[in-house]
């Protein structure tokens, strides 16, 4: 098959959106498929035999100038202006404006493909695509709609709950789209559920499709690093917990000799660093950011403990590449994070969400149990073996693009037929 795949962002080593797009395109060539990307900015790292189309934005929120007033000679169009103003508005413009702009390039396109894949834009724009002859399959990875009522929970200040409920305006847009898509593939029931009840989906549009884990993760060949706790989130999004974690690790660092490494890069000045000074730990946390692959494998590896302390996931990758460094973990409760670690706590010890108290007990217990870390961490591999796997996934979702063409020419044919026979009754009717 003839595959174009659509991300308005596919930033490659952190958010979900990135990394699925990379290793699914992967495997879908590895597999006989043709395989072509539509990306804004940033771009994605895409492995060899895989085709990247860029579809520029204006890159209003790239690094190290977020929220950029772009030159006058950079609005080429309307639509490059509707996403200047929805900027300065305190609305994200990104999903909108992608979808318009990748669909006037696939409009030039459509019979170079056999079927489009959304990898969550679920913008307007994708309507469209169907509406020119492409048949069209939806990812959503999780509802949006869990973000923003956790950054609203924890912002106490007026006008900033005020531009939040302005930057989350896409979702109104989102949720249209996602009740008009064709199908649905999600990487867990508890993401299943959630679009379900907050999209208004039909749960049988939907199909779950367990994520997989590269090749690349594996059990380190060296001695973990003792003392070592791990982390890998965005360090300002609220629904990452990582304001819990630094708070759970300050009280342990008051009678243990440990060092915490965040991946990831904290906005300077925000409220990680914030807090960061508050609770007097800046000597004992280090951020990581940019590194390659096998530096990241390495890292992972070097930990004596990971954590996953976010308030929500919709699948949570690095659980999973965690689990395939046979690294112990504590994560949270929460979303689809208990499903990726297996029934009653068999690779990870699970704990509440936002409990500083028992997270840092656990980090504790855990630290003080070399049998239980063993334990943990050969189940987490021995997990990832049996169910996470990228080829299997590729497998399915060429499954699915034969049964969402098939649904699609056979919609076709039902309207063509029934517009034939309003026409024959018309003319009828003339006669």
């Amino acid at each position: 098959m003839r595959v174009a795949l659509l991300s308005y962002r596919s930033k490659p080593h952190c958010g979900g959106q990135g990394v699925y797009l990379r290793h699914l395109s992967r495997e879908l060539v590895a597999l006989g498929h043709t395989v072509e990307v539509f990306s804004g900015q940033p771009y994605p790292e895409l492995d060899e035999g895989v085709a990247l189309t860029k579809v520029p934005s204006l890159d209003l929120y790239r690094e190290p100038d977020p929220f950029r007033v772009p030159k006058l000679k950079e609005f080429r169009d309307r639509v490059d202006v509707e996403e200047f103003l929805t900027m300065c508005a305190a609305g994200f413009p990104e999903p909108k404006t992608f979808s318009t702009r990748v669909a006037r390039v696939l409009k030039e396109r459509v019979d170079d493909f056999d079927i489009a894949h959304d990898n969550q834009v679920l913008g307007y724009g994708m309507l469209e695509i169907e509406k020119m002859g492409l048949p069209l399959l939806t990812t959503i990875h999780h509802p949006i709609t869990f973000d923003r009522r956790i950054d609203l929970s924890q912002t106490r200040n007026p006008w900033r709950k005020f531009t939040l409920s302005r930057w989350y305006g896409f979702l109104r847009m989102q949720k249209k789209v996602a009740r008009k898509a064709r199908f649905i593939l999600t990487p867990s029931e508890a993401s299943k559920r959630d679009i379900a009840r907050d999209f208004g989906v039909d749960p049988d549009r939907m199909q779950v499709l367990l994520l997989g884990v590269d090749d690349a993760f594996q059990p380190p060949t060296t001695p973990r690093v003792p003392g070592r706790i791990l982390a890998m989130a965005s360090a300002d999004a609220p629904m990452k917990g990582i304001a819990t974690l630094l708070e759970a690790f300050a009280k342990l660092r008051t009678e243990r000799d440990l060092e915490l490494i965040l991946v990831t890069e904290p906005k300077a000045g925000g409220k990680t660093e914030r807090l960061i000074d508050k609770l007097s730990i800046k000597e004992h946390v280090r951020f990581v950011n940019g590194i390659s692959d096998a530096e990241l494998v390495e890292l992972m590896g070097s930990a004596e403990i990971a954590c996953v302390p976010s308030l929500y996931e919709g699948f949570s990758l690095p659980t999973a590449e965690l689990m395939a460094c046979a690294t112990p973990l504590v994560v949270s409760r929460a979303g689809a994070i208990p499903e990726v670690v297996g029934p009653d706590g068999y690779a990870a010890e699970l704990v509440t969400p936002g409990d500083v108290g028992e997270l840092a007990t656990a980090l504790g217990s855990l630290l003080d149990d070399p049998e239980r870390r063993a334990r943990l961490g050969a189940n987490g591999r021995r997990r990832v073996d049996e169910l996470f796997s990228w080829r299997a996934v590729a497998a399915t979702v060429a499954e699915v693009y034969e049964k969402v063409i098939a649904d699609y020419e056979d919609a076709r044919q039902r309207f063509d037929t029934l517009a034939s026979s309003r026409l024959n009754d018309r003319k009828s009717e003339t006669c």
